[in-house]
């Protein structure tokens, strides 16, 4: 799975992207989880930040595999 970072989640992790590798397939609770093992300085963008699988918002029942593309999408002001 790749997952990406932008704004502050990108500062946060110190990269743009990873590759995480899932033996099953996991919902949000779990791909978080799993996230936060390799980077726990995202504990607290948790609750704001929004997770899109293949380029479509995903909701708390949306499964995760391997193939997916994640992305993390921090909140998004207008100016």
């Amino acid at each position: 799975m790749r997952i990406l970072f932008f704004a502050h989640l990108k500062d946060a992790t110190g990269r743009a992207e990873m590759d995480l590798e899932l033996a099953d397939s996991l919902d949000a609770d779990g791909l978080w989880q799993s996230l936060l093992a390799a980077h726990p300085e995202l504990e607290r963008f948790r609750r704001s930040v929004r997770l899109a699988r293949n380029g479509e918002y995903a909701d708390r029942a949306t499964r995760f595999s391997d193939a997916d593309e994640v992305a993390l999408i921090p909140p998004v002001s207008g100016g």
